[in-house]
């Protein structure tokens, strides 16, 4: 069986590589490795929807934050946040602690399915979801993100449209009562999922 960027324990070699990329203002470096997601560097995905977040406060969580690409730069540029990295896939989960540790901060990093062993709730859940995982997968977990916001927290994601950008959002209006596509850009959406504030 082939290896996936969501496969627990991959079984693809080793092959470590050093990337280095500039964004939301810092400089930073990362090692990647073979059977994870976009080891070669910041996907476009992931670089379109951390430009386009709000400042970021409180409790935050990186939902299957593979090697730590959008988890360790967001914490380096709001150093104050609570983080928490989340990824079913054991090597990137190794590979997020290492690349905190290389950029010098700090979060607590998990391995498990979707929200298996994350504990509490949060002001902000981030994804940029496993889509090769199947829509059933990727669904559960913005359902499950849900029940995980605080009053008032807000579930950031970004997804190309041809990978089902407009149904995805269709399927949030019926879960979420505010959701919003904030940004567009190289044919990716960031939607914003949020319950409307109490009058």
């Amino acid at each position: 069986m082939n290896d996936h960027y969501y496969t627990v324990n991959p079984n693809s070699a080793h092959d470590v590589r050093r990337v280095k990329f500039s964004v939301l203002g810092n400089e930073l470096m990362f090692d990647t490795d073979a059977g994870v997601f976009s080891r070669d560097g910041l996907d476009v995905g992931s670089k379109v929807l951390m430009e386009a977040l709000p400042e970021l406060h409180g409790r935050v969580l990186d939902l299957g934050c593979g090697w730590g690409a959008v988890g360790v730069s967001i914490k380096k540029k709001w150093p104050e946040i609570d983080l928490v990295m989340t990824d079913v896939n054991q090597r990137a989960a190794d590979l997020s602690k290492s690349n905190l540790a290389l950029n010098r901060v700090s979060a607590q990093v998990l391995q498990g399915d979707g929200f298996e062993n994350v504990e509490g709730k949060f002001d902000f859940v981030i994804t940029n979801p496993p889509i090769r995982a199947g829509k059933q997968a990727i669904y559960g977990m913005f359902a499950d993100a849900r029940d995980r916001l605080v009053d008032g927290g807000k579930l950031y994601i970004v997804i190309r449209k041809q990978q089902g950008a407009e149904s995805a959002e269709k399927y949030l209006n019926t879960i979420y009562g505010d959701v919003e596509r904030i940004a567009r850009e190289k044919g990716y959406w960031v939607i914003r999922c949020a319950e409307p504030a109490v009058e």
